[in-house]
């Protein structure tokens, strides 16, 4: 397996836990061969720590996951752009609107992931998955945008992209709402084929559009 780095978040929105982080850091106790690193969910410090952890770890591989609440699957991102547009304030109390992610980079770039190989291989795990094509304009996107733009700028050679995950069960039956939940094992088991699939495929499988749904 290729050196990865994976990093997760820490909760926001005022929930108790983070399912992005919870799993991360599952796998990362389960395989010696991951390195795994929480994000702070704001906006000015989250860059600048993916930063230090890509100088530190120096991986071929970085996964970043992050929590998209009303989502039934997990679901690997195709395309980051460079725009923050923040429905609600992150931790640090910013809400940022209408401002690019990098000042004068490209409009949007493509994941390096081979996310449709990473969809079937979830899907064979036995985790509900498909691709998605945004990752909205949350620090999510903003984290997804900058470490493509950290890679063609910095870290040249390795590859990365950005995946979301549902709510936990516990964080639905503790808001009294009803949403599409995932356990948080089945989350780590989806992860773990994924990290398995972009480890091993540097090119992705050819599925039309309706097969990914």
């Amino acid at each position: 397996m290729a050196r990865v780095l994976m990093t997760g978040f820490a909760p926001f929105g005022g929930e108790p836990v983070n399912p992005s982080w919870q799993a991360v850091s599952a796998l990362g106790a389960r395989r010696d061969d991951l390195a795994v690193v929480e994000l702070p969910v704001e906006f000015a410090a989250s860059l600048p720590a993916l930063r230090r952890a890509l100088t530190e770890h120096r991986p071929e591989l970085v996964v970043c996951v992050g929590q998209a609440g009303g989502r039934a699957e997990v679901t690997p991102e195709r395309v980051a752009i460079n725009l923050v547009d923040a429905r609600i304030p992150d931790n640090a109390g910013a809400q940022p609107v209408d401002v690019p992610v990098v000042e004068d980079g490209p409009a949007a770039y493509f994941t390096t992931l081979p996310v449709k190989a990473c969809v079937a291989a979830i899907r064979a795990a036995g985790v509900p998955a498909s691709v998605s094509h945004t990752a909205g304009t949350y620090v999510c996107n903003q984290v997804f945008y900058g470490l493509m733009h950290l890679l063609a700028t910095d870290f040249p050679g390795v590859r990365g992209g950005f995946v979301h995950v549902p709510f936990s069960p516990e964080q639905v039956a503790a808001s009294g709402k009803t949403a599409p939940s995932l356990d948080v094992d089945r989350i780590t088991d989806a992860l773990e084929a994924l990290a398995d699939t972009a480890s091993r495929l540097t090119e992705d499988i050819a599925v039309s559009a309706g097969a990914e749904h």
